[in-house]
């Protein structure tokens, strides 16, 4: 059976106490005091989901009381009562943090009741609703993007100075770079976000489509147009506007956006009427804008519009140090939702890991780790847990598309040995320093372990 509703009742007189007791304690249960120091005494014990408190009270009146209880955490929903009513109480009342108001020579336990009940829904709505956008914090923040190479830091410290502005952002890298989380990051940092984030994928869409997708149609616009659409720019209004593969729009739809930038207006197909809206736009493309500018097919003021701030993302195969981090990033996530105790990876895993070139980024490499999580049959990731084409990097350097520069190589043997180098430090760690056991854990022997000590600068461990 679910636990009723608490209430405490705050009133000096008692018939009032007992009265209101017997009227309410059928759906709550019920506590009583006389006065607002014995009120503060039992919430400083007592969780209360409700506090009705009289306004006048010997010592000390009841807008003490809702003070003290609006200061706990959660706080509950108070209602003040009153025989002494007045507009100045009323709205003093709400400033100091009353959920409702209610006069006692008109008291009604129906009324009562219902207004309790509207102000608990509101409270559960609130909360509901703070949970949700710490949630997308948490999901969609910088938090959740990994990385730590140079070319993704200066990704992160672009995204905190633009998401404050109301600037149009160009985000261009390509498929599986994470453009779409970028997109997100800006969003959950702006100013805008609590209000709509909407996300169009035009390349998915037929210009046709696509024109009416993002502006909206009046009924009977064209043939299939049995009643008026909404459209994204109108269901983004105060919001943010995510235009991903923005290269594949049309001429007719690259005209009316150009529009929408520079003046915030534009009409539905088959209407007149001009509509104003308030969006910040944010778009990406993995083809090369310029190149589409330079080929005729993509408007070169539209380009210049968009691209107030640019983002280029780097490839994963152009910051092999981040594939450790991400690994294991979506190695614990991942566990997590399939409910299995995978925790590591050995080392043959993760070098071929490091070696592989990934030519669909982050997003193979997360699918990469899922499937391998999926046939783990102990507590780390092995090599034949990995794709085929994953495992035949570790001996075999014809995955890479092209010789790699000399930083390049320099920052892979760099990972390598990185990443060896945490394992150890992991290893022993979670084995109180027991050189024996962590050998174990790694797969390696003790001589190697002391080896590795030795060159890695770890004997004190």
């Amino acid at each position: 059976m679910e636990d009723k509703p608490t209430l405490l009742i705050v009133d000096d007189e008692k018939p009032t106490r007992d009265g209101l007791r017997a009227a309410l304690e059928d759906r709550y249960d019920v506590y009583v005091a006389e006065d607002a120091a014995t009120a503060t005494a039992l919430l400083e014990q007592q969780k209360f989901d409700v506090v009705l408190t009289d306004f006048r009270l010997p010592r000390e009146d009841g807008m003490k009381v809702i003070t003290r209880a609006k200061s706990l955490s959660p706080p509950p929903v108070c209602i003040l009562m009153t025989a002494y009513g007045s507009e100045d109480l009323a709205v003093e009342a709400m400033k100091r943090g009353a959920d409702d108001y209610i006069a006692k020579g008109r008291l009604q336990i129906d009324e009562l009741e219902m207004r309790i009940a509207r102000a608990l829904r509101q409270q559960k709505l609130e909360a509901e609703n703070k949970e949700l956008h710490e949630r997308l914090d948490e999901k969609f923040g910088l938090e959740n993007i990994v990385g730590r190479s140079p070319a993704m830091l200066e990704v992160f410290e672009t995204v905190k100075q633009v998401a404050p502005t109301p600037a149009t952002v160009l985000i261009q890298g390509e498929s599986g770079t994470g453009k779409e989380l970028i997109a997100r990051a800006i969003h959950q940092l702006s100013p805008r976000a609590r209000q709509p984030l909407v996300i169009v994928h035009c390349a998915a869409l037929a210009p046709t489509v696509l024109e009416s997708e993002l502006f909206g149609h009046e009924k009977g616009a064209f043939t299939g147009a049995h009643e008026r659409r909404i459209g994204r720019f109108e269901q983004a209004n105060g919001g943010t506007l995510f235009l991903d593969e923005i290269g594949e729009i049309d001429a007719t739809t690259q005209v009316k956006l150009l529009r929408v930038l520079g003046e915030r207006t534009f009409e539905r197909v088959g209407s007149n009427k001009t509509i104003s809206v308030d969006v910040r736009l944010i778009a990406a493309t993995n083809k090369p804008l310029a190149t589409l500018v330079k080929a005729g097919t993509f408007r070169e003021d539209l380009y210049f519009r968009l691209r107030v701030v640019e983002l280029w993302l780097p490839p994963l195969r152009e910051r092999p140090g981040d594939v450790p981090i991400l690994a294991y990033h979506f190695l614990r996530t991942i566990s997590a939702e399939y409910g299995k105790k995978v925790n590591d990876f050995t080392m043959d895993a993760l070098q071929a890991l490091v070696r592989y070139h990934w030519p669909a980024n982050v997003r193979e490499l997360r699918n990469a780790i899922e499937g391998a999580v999926a046939l783990c049959r102990g507590d780390k990731i092995t090599l034949r847990d990995l794709p085929p084409n994953v495992r035949g990097a570790l001996h075999s350097e014809s995955t890479t598309p092209a010789p790699a520069t000399n930083a390049q190589a320099a920052d892979s043997t760099l990972t390598l040995r990185e990443a060896e180098k945490q394992l150890i430090i992991r290893a022993l760690q979670e084995t109180q320093g027991n050189r024996t056991k962590a050998a174990e854990r790694i797969g390696i022997s003790r001589r190697t372990l002391h080896r590795k000590l030795r060159a890695y600068g770890l004997e004190h461990l």
